[in-house]
């Protein structure tokens, strides 16, 4: 039976409505993509366009690759494809844009090799693969590398920027273990801010530039420390075991926020600077359910904010505060793709 867009348009309205109505802080739910894996999505300052990564393979890719979305087009039209500001070579990881909205960082492995590097496989445990040939560069948006930010041997990654544009964060084992840094924009002054072993990653500002939420394993037992220890030299991480950590933007005042056991992760500060959204599978009596959660800085008034599918993770607020930007596998077919979405946030 042939149904008509104007009828699918309606149809597809009604679903997004059906999903979202136990989901309070999420109004006027759109879908920015259609098909692969599509993650770390997280907006230019102006609020108009997001960088993410990308595998679909209708887009003739391997491995993740960085794109420049317009948010505004991707909501239209589902045929939209954003442009590629990556090289199309390696794998690329953890993007973010520059305050001059004319340029995006991202990390790549592509002075390792033009092929994609191997995924890890190893049976029965989940593993993240801390690829040695990443470093962190800065390209156009026409996709021109104009600068490399980091040259040390090991891994370099995860960067993202502060509110005020002048600040980088990012993860970097050149130290022996997987740790903090942070740098000017231009690359100089890079220091090492966090020191307990352990994978510390996906650090983000607080909307001040004061402050830094992040993940991290923190292994004591140990058993624990001696398999980080083993996997950590082949190149792995296993991302099971995660809990939130804020500091100072020299790493004082470290502080543990969650206490909830299983994976706690892609942490973003809540435009007040209160709170803290991330993705979680705490609750979960299988492990792989990952919803978003909202925790005061302080570990208190822990909220769920997503209930559909089994994968929501990598939220970021709009400048304004306005938005919310996340990826998650629902309305996905049955399929394994996982897209980004954004909705409007209602506190």
């Amino acid at each position: 039976m042939k149904i008509t867009i104007t009828l699918l348009s309606c149809l597809l309205s009604i679903a997004y409505n059906t999903f979202s109505q136990n989901e309070k802080h999420l109004k006027n739910l759109k879908m920015l993509t259609h098909g692969g894996d599509n993650a770390e999505a997280y907006f230019s300052f102006d609020g108009k366009y997001a960088s993410f990564q990308s595998n679909n393979a209708k887009w003739g890719l391997k491995c993740d690759q960085i794109f420049n979305l317009d948010i505004d087009k991707a909501a239209k039209d589902s045929t939209y494809k954003p442009t590629m500001v990556s090289s199309g070579k390696g794998r690329t990881t953890c993007s973010y844009f520059l305050k001059d909205g004319k340029h995006i960082l991202y990390a790549s492995t592509h002075k390792g090799g033009d092929d994609c590097p191997p995924v890890p496989e190893i049976k029965g445990k989940y593993l993240w693969a801390v690829y040695s040939s990443f470093d962190i560069y800065i390209a156009d948006l026409k996709g021109n590398i104009t600068k490399q930010l980091t040259d040390s041997k090991g891994y370099d990654a995860e960067a993202t920027v502060s509110p005020k544009g002048d600040k980088i964060v990012f993860t970097s084992d050149r130290s022996g273990d997987l740790e903090l840094w942070t740098m000017d924009i231009d690359g100089k002054n890079q220091k090492q801010i966090t020191f307990g072993l352990g994978y510390d990653g996906g650090a983000f500002f607080s909307p001040d530039g004061k402050k830094l939420v992040f993940r991290s394993s923190r292994p004591t037992e140990e058993a624990d420390v001696k398999e980080y220890k083993e996997l950590l030299a082949q190149g792995l991480v296993a991302p099971t075991a995660m809990e939130l950590y804020t500091c100072n933007v020299d790493g004082s005042d470290l502080k543990q926020i969650t206490h909830l056991g299983k994976a706690n992760w892609a942490p973003f500060y809540h435009p007040g600077g209160k709170k803290i959204i991330f993705s979680s599978n705490h609750h979960s009596k299988k492990g792989y359910d990952f919803q978003l959660f909202m925790v005061n800085e302080d570990g208190t008034g822990l909220e769920q904010i997503t209930d559909q599918s089994i994968f929501n993770a990598f939220p970021m607020f709009s400048p304004n505060g306005k938005k919310l930007i996340f990826s998650s596998n629902r309305t996905n077919g049955g399929t394994r793709d996982t897209n980004l979405f954004i909705a409007d946030w209602v506190d």
